[in-house]
């Protein structure tokens, strides 16, 4: 079982990878840079060699990047496209000279413009980031959204487009499941888990899905409001969750829990309630033999 969670870069980006080993973790999730601010220095050389050294000896795989949560590379204002470009740049910088196999980035906003003019200003915003750079690997990962106000990726038909769009870009994607349950796909029923896996080969491919947010849900079914929950504490719920990481066409992809962190350890129980129902917890698929899903949790960054 390759396990991992979304860890605190507090004191340099090499203690991601210290704190991960020492919650028994061999992949995880992380941010590069401060999150919220748009200055964000770049890690030191040293630390980088640090971090690529300590990942090897511990053997974790795959490690994604969360982008800024700030950019909006879709955004109709010139100041801030400009800006968030400037940014994702350095998001991609900062990953490649870190190693990391994936950096994940929100699809953004229309607010200002139409739907169809935002889906194209973010496909011309990711080429312009990644021009001239050797992403050697590198992939960027569109994430599905809640839908909340005028975000971008609510349908998995919306995360299809953009990823054609930019089919001369390594694109994949990442899909939320309380985002999708908040935008209305019922994966907390096992006809409507099926239902919305159909759909999700149909449009975005689960072929190009490269790793899964598991996080349950505050917010009610169809809501199109983004609020995570710990496993088996939301809407979803934790039968729900048994099925969706037992799922036979899910059994590669890795599971990260952005899940909170009320109070000390509530990453390590999110990863024990997962493991339990990878294991064979609530009724559903079957524990696969010698199989076991690839999971992660979010600590405080």
């Amino acid at each position: 079982m390759r396990v991992g969670v979304h860890t605190s870069i507090a004191g340099g980006v090499e203690n991601a990878v210290d704190h991960a080993r020492r919650i028994g973790c061999d992949t995880f999730q992380m941010f590069s840079a401060n999150p919220r601010g748009w200055k964000a220095a770049d890690p030191e050389p040293e630390a980088c060699e640090r971090f690529r050294r300590a990942r090897a000896a511990y053997g974790q795989n795959p490690v994604a990047v969360h982008a800024n949560y700030l950019l909006n590379l879709a955004s109709a204002q010139p100041v801030i496209r400009r800006m968030s470009i400037a940014a994702f740049r350095r998001e991609l910088g900062r990953a490649l000279a870190l190693g990391a196999d994936y950096v994940v980035i929100h699809p953004g906003s229309a607010r200002g413009g139409e739907a169809a003019s935002a889906r194209a200003a973010l496909v011309d915003s990711l080429a312009e980031a990644a021009r001239d750079l050797p992403l050697n690997g590198l992939q960027i990962l569109v994430e599905n959204t809640a839908g909340q106000g005028s975000a971008l990726g609510r349908r998995l038909e919306e995360v299809a487009e953009i990823l054609a769009a930019a089919k001369g870009l390594p694109v994949g994607a990442c899909v939320d499941t309380a985002h999708l349950f908040a935008a209305g796909y019922p994966i907390h029923t096992p006809e409507g888990l099926e239902e919305t896996l159909r759909a999700l080969d149909q449009t975005v491919g689960l072929r190009n899905v490269r790793l899964i947010h598991a996080n349950d849900s505050k917010s009610a079914f169809g809501s199109r409001v983004d609020r995570h929950e710990h496993i088996g504490k939301g809407w979803i719920g934790k039968e729900a969750f048994g099925r969706l990481v037992r799922h036979p066409q899910l059994a590669s992809l890795p599971f990260i829990c952005e899940t909170p962190v009320d109070r000390p350890g509530d990453d390590r129980r999110n990863l024990r309630m997962m493991r339990a129902l990878a294991a064979g917890g609530p009724a559903g698929f079957p524990a696969l033999p010698h199989r076991r899903s690839k999971i992660g949790s979010r600590c405080s960054a």
